[in-house]
């Protein structure tokens, strides 16, 4: 390879972002049950905190990390427990009856929302290995610094489309109506969702 192979990055990265996960999982439900102000709140964290981890793999931290694994442990171990309090968050809502007054905003602040979504991406320890193979594969050595950061932007700007995407449709009159109707549903599948993503991410060893 002997230049950058931006559409293989922003391809995998699209394929990572766009797919169900713990991350687009928490937009749709806090864009369901908080409203679209939270919604957008919280993708606007998740978004920030891959851009943290894109400059941070670009720069050469995530193998750093992965060179020195107790810092990797200790980002596994935050991840698997963060993910769990919402799995049990999430069940407890489930085996509540009745339906909570959603929209919420004055409960739950947008700078909370946005707090949260950070605190889980930063906490993933699987962002830290994607996107460290995902430059490592899509970029040559010896890049000069302006592709770098060309690739950086198109990645942000990318996850941002989709995550903020993601708050817009799940924060519809149409999603909300839904989720009325099968609120515990959502919250049963919310609560397997992140129980499961907590153990992959607790029993996962690096090789």
């Amino acid at each position: 390879m002997t230049e950058v192979n931006l559409m293989l990055i922003l391809g995998a990265a699209l394929l990572a972002g766009a797919s169900p996960g713990p991350a687009t999982l928490t937009i749709a439900g806090t864009a369901m049950q908080r409203g679209r102000a939270a919604g957008l709140a919280l993708a606007a964290g998740v978004s920030s905190g891959s851009l943290i981890w894109s400059v941070s793999a670009a720069f050469g931290l995530g193998a750093v990390m992965l060179a020195n694994a107790w810092i990797f442990e200790v980002v596994r171990y935050f991840g698997a427990g963060y993910l769990m309090y919402l799995a049990l968050r999430s069940a407890r809502s489930a085996l509540h009856p009745g339906t909570p007054e959603l929209k919420a905003s004055a409960a739950v602040s947008l700078r909370t929302a946005f707090a949260k979504g950070l605190a889980l991406h930063l906490t993933n320890p699987k962002a830290v290995l994607f996107f460290g193979s995902l430059y490592a594969i899509g970029i040559p050595p010896g890049t000069e610094p302006s592709a770098l950061l060309t690739v950086i932007a198109a990645i942000a700007v990318q996850s941002t489309l989709i995550f903020h995407g993601y708050a817009l449709l799940f924060s519809s009159s149409a999603a909300t109506r839904i989720y009325l109707r099968l609120r515990r549903v959502f919250e049963a599948v919310f609560a397997a969702a992140f129980a499961t993503a907590s153990w992959q991410i607790f029993a996962a060893r690096l090789s």
